[in-house]
């Protein structure tokens, strides 16, 4: 105890005994310096109760002096009494003998902690009112469910206690509520105890009623505490009556309207907070600090219950085990709940019951109420899901209703045509409001909830074979739940969530004949609503189940090594690209070169070799891909006319946008021919056919392109679906590029608002967005603001997306263009040098991007005052990309004309004039007489040729 008391000192701020003695003489004590500092120290006596009561209250006073109060946990009196009597048996006076107790009241738990339900607690029961406990909510949420073991029953030991160290009680009446019959007992025996007229011991019924009577009219104070009520009709007429004299107070797993009553104050209880869990685990290990090495982590681990704290620590004590090693057996699911708790003659504070045990009888409680035989395999199907939240629409599907029919038929014994009737999901969710009665799941709006120690202890009860057979009914369950397409991003997490917690709580169960398609559905769902990366990490984790448990041939592992590396592409093109022809190589060695797998991992291939730089690379891989497709398939197969589309995709990023928009242009003739005109795939290929457009040369033709597919995008998905959005991102920015800036800031404003209410402040078409819109507000005239705009992207892009993500690298090229636009090229040359290094580090040196990079890099060490260094730079990027791209791809023929224009600032017009007119020839033919790029060459020429100082900027 003097550990505890020192400890006390030091979070009070450890005052001097001149201090202790001045605050201890305030609080209404008389004790000696010497007395209050002896407190502390191992003197081998024990200090006078009234001494360290003296000593606690100059704590709390001399804290609060401080504005800095102790916490209600430290400097609960009660609690203080308690740790004093076990320490020092026999020291203090008692001042309770006075109290006339019928009944076995249990002990006051070891480092009980005081919780604020006290007070609460308290004033429920002054001046005669009833107060019902029932497992709840945890801390002022009321939300996290309860159970048996969030620690009712010491409430109600704490509150007698307190009833009777502070005088307030002459009569405790303590009864195990199990049964009518026990109450009736109990109450006879105090009729008896209390010698109240008439009372023999012989007529128990009648005792009753004569203790019942006593109550209503008796002048002394009284408490009568009904523990552990299972069912409202054991206590029909056998409530204590309201009285001035008297207090009530019933724990119980029930809640409900049976109950409420006149006088009664529901008391919600349920786990404990962090910070009790903390400062109990702190109490219980206290003598143990070897043991203590993640108290935090293991008050997460167990999910803060009391009841699995005081077993968990016992455990420790008597095997020597620390935190970290609980943990670690815990999270082993070969070790039972049973195998981490002392045996039950062994267990501490009075418990009858480990975990395991107390959810088993919970559980057989709950499968006799109606509807009966259905509570425990709702609670099995609920065992494999999130206990955090699941949805209640997965218990309404065809899955779960035929899973829990069957199971509840072989539950009760019945015949196999058993069968839940017409109103199977009404009687299912009749099922689920028994198991929230009895605090064994929490039904919270459309969602349910449930403690992860309630779940274990169901699935420990099962066999390997009842496990798998859980995992797939609800894995089957959630996939039909799940939406298509997906809208809501906080949905979705729960869903996927839940995809998650089946996959571990199956035991590999969602495997048995291949991966479940419901683990394909979650990786996808990350990829729509957080990005690549996180849906890269989903399908790596999937890919080595796959590996592990089917084999490395077996084609759901192929597949999702592919879908692996699609997603890993977004963060590294190149890796995609070289890992993707490794395993190109491998299936048709296993599935056969005409297999529909191993032709779509040749498009996933061709994909990244385009992305990595390589579009040539890219058609090269498509065009005897489009013939095997033709061959095998036809010319109308979806398959066929997707691989069309990426062909014309890199096509045109190859050099040859006319080209592109010529192949589009019959695609979306032939898609909406075969899979209609209103068909996500017709829109997506008509969406392509306009940025090409665009590309070409025609912005204003693509601003009409998008503007009828919106009104189409908007009448068939609606206008919140993510592809209307991206229509509409698309739309904003060639209305900017159409000569429209002031267009495009305002569209970006409307749909960036949209973004964040539909997708989320972190989802990458939200970060997109944002950069859209602060790009055209720079071009529009505000540079600084644009600076400004992308200094904060930068900031939120590392955070959500990594340092090296590539849209982190391209936040960081903007940011640091629109540092130079705002007028400081100096800055804007040293943000692309160290950008430069991370594209050569992450991309590699020859990859587009990195291409562009150094050309913007050229641009800027021009502007910053060395047209003669931009021009030795731009020499350099242009013989790559000449090497790496070809001489007619747009990016090279980019890069020529700032050349040339850096040739003449830096005092070569003749030079530019040359360099221009050459480019001019190459860009008419290549792009065509009237594209934009060429009307620009045509100036630039003129206007060089007029032999001026400078040239305008590009």
């Amino acid at each position: 105890m003097r550990d505890e008391l020192r400890r006390l000192h030091e979070l009070a701020g450890s005052p001097t005994k001149d201090r202790l003695k001045e605050h201890a003489d305030g609080t209404g004590h008389s004790v000696s310096r010497a007395a209050l500092a002896a407190v502390t120290m191992n003197t081998g006596s024990a200090p006078r109760w009234a001494t360290v009561e003296a000593f606690i209250d100059a704590c709390v006073s001399y804290a609060s002096a401080r504005r800095r109060p102790l916490p209600n946990h430290e400097i609960d009196m009660l609690a203080w009494k308690t740790r004093y009597d076990r320490t020092y048996p026999g020291q203090r006076k008692n001042r309770t003998s006075n109290v006339v107790s019928i009944g076995v009241v249990p002990s006051l738990a070891g480092c009980f902690q005081p919780r604020g339900l006290i007070d609460e607690l308290a004033q429920a029961t002054r001046g005669g009112g009833t107060a019902v406990l029932f497992g709840s909510a945890e801390g002022t949420t009321r939300l996290l469910s309860g159970m048996a073991g969030v620690g009712k029953t010491q409430l109600a030991v704490h509150l007698v206690h307190q009833l009777r160290e502070t005088g307030q009680l002459d009569v405790l009446v303590w009864v195990h509520a199990t049964s009518r019959q026990a109450i009736t007992a109990s109450y006879g025996q105090a009729a008896v105890d209390l010698t109240i007229p008439g009372a023999s011991g012989t007529d128990a019924e009648r005792d009753a009623a004569r203790f019942h009577a006593w109550l209503a009219n008796s002048n002394r104070r009284w408490l009568v505490v009904l523990d552990d009520l299972i069912t409202p009709a054991a206590a029909k007429g056998l409530w204590p009556p309201p009285s001035s004299n008297g207090r009530t107070v019933v724990t119980t797993r029930l809640r409900g309207s049976a109950l409420t009553g006149q006088g009664r104050c529901l008391v919600p209880v349920g786990v404990f907070t962090h910070t009790e869990a903390i400062a109990y685990l702190h109490a219980r290990l206290d003598d143990h600090p070897e043991l203590a090495d993640d108290i935090d982590g293991l008050a997460v681990a167990l999910q803060h219950l009391p009841l699995a704290l005081s077993h968990a620590t016992a455990y420790m004590i008597d095997e020597q085990v620390s935190c970290k090693d609980y943990k670690r057996r815990l999270s082993d699911h070969r070790h039972r709940l049973d195998d981490l708790a002392p045996t039950s003659e062994d267990l501490p504070d009075d418990y009858f019951h480990t975990v395991a045990a107390t959810v088993f009888l919970s559980t057989q409680a709950a499968d006799k109420l109606r509807p009966t035989h259905l509570a425990l395999p709702l609670l099995q199907l609920a065992s494999m899901l999130d206990g955090g939240g699941f949805p209640v629409s997965i218990l309404a599907t065809t899955a779960a209703i035929n899973w829990l029919s069957c199971a509840r038929a072989y539950s009760s014994h019945e015949n196999d045509n058993f069968d839940l009737g017409e109103t199977e999901f009404e009687t299912i969710r009749s099922g689920v409001r028994s198991l929230h009665r009895l605090n064994l799941v929490n039904i919270e709006a459309d969602s349910v909830t449930i403690h992860s120690l309630v779940q274990r202890a169901i699935r420990e009860q099962l066999t390997d074979d009842k496990v798998a057979e859980c995992a797939w009914a609800a894995a089957d369950a959630l996939l039909e739940t799940w939406p298509n397409p997906e809208l809501d991003p906080t949905y979705a997490q729960m869903l996927q969530a839940n995809a998650a917690s089946i996959c571990e709580n199956g035991n590999d169960a969602l495997f048995t004949s291949g991966a479940h398609q419901v683990l394909f559905r979650r990786s996808d769902s990350l990829y729509t609503f957080q990005g690549a990366v996180p849906a890269a990490a989903a399908y790596h984790q999937l890919f080595e189940h796959c590996r592990r448990i089917l084999g490395h041939d077996h084609p759901d592992t192929l597949k999702t090594h592919g879908l692996f590396l699609h997603c890993r592409g977004s963060s590294d093109p190149a890796f995609a690209a070289q890992a993707l022809e490794q395993l190109v190589a491998e299936f048709p060695r296993i599935l056969g070169p005409d297999h529909l797998d191993t032709l779509g991992i040749r498009n996933l291939l061709a994909y990244w070799q385009g992305s990595a730089g390589d579009p040539a690379g890219a058609v090269r891989t498509l065009e005897p891909l489009l013939a095997d497709f033709l061959r095998l398939l036809g010319p109308d197969h979806p398959d066929t006319l997707t691989t069309r589309v990426n062909l014309a995709k890199w096509r045109g990023e190859a050099g040859n946008p006319a080209v592109a928009v010529a192949d589009y242009e019959q695609l979306v003739a032939d898609r909406a021919r075969v899979l209609g005109s209103d068909h996500p795939n017709t829109l997506d290929t008509r969406s392509q056919l306009a940025w090409w457009r665009g590309v070409a040369g025609n912005p204003a033709g693509a601003v009409v392109d998008y503007e009828q597919l919106l009104v189409d995008r908007i009448r068939v998905l609606g206008s919140n679906h993510p592809n209307t959005l991206t229509t509409r991102s698309d739309l904003a920015n060639w209305r900017g590029k159409a000569g429209n800036p002031a267009d495009a800031v305002a569209l970006h404003e409307k749909l960036l608002a949209d973004c964040e209410r539909l997708l989320g402040a972190d989802h990458h078409d939200t970060l997109t967005t944002r950069s859209d819109l602060a790009t055209w507000r720079g071009r529009l005239g505000d540079p600084a603001g644009a600076a400004v705009d992308y200094e904060e992207l930068v900031t939120d892009s590392r955070q959500i997306l990594g340092d090296d993500h590539v849209t982190t690298l391209l936040l960081r090229g903007s940011l640091a263009h629109w540092r130079g636009e705002a007028g400081d090229p100096t800055g804007a040359v040293a943000l692309y040098e160290r950008l430069l290094a991370d594209y050569r580090r992450v991309l590699g040196p020859g990859h587009p991007k990195t291409l562009t990079v150094r050309g913007n890099f050229a641009h800027w060490r021009g502007k910053a005052g060395d047209p003669t260094g931009a021009v030795a730079l731009y020499e350099q990027v242009l013989a790559d990309c000449s090497s790496l791209l070809g001489t007619e791809h747009g990016d090279t023929l980019t890069i020529r004309s700032r050349l040339a224009n850096w040739r003449g600032k830096s005092g070569d017009p003749a030079g530019a004039v040359v360099a221009f007119k050459q480019l001019l020839v190459d860009q008419e033919r290549v792009l065509g007489p009237d594209h934009p790029d060429v009307v620009d060459t045509r100036d630039k020429v003129a206007y060089w040729h007029a032999d001026t100082s400078t040239g305008d900027d590009i």
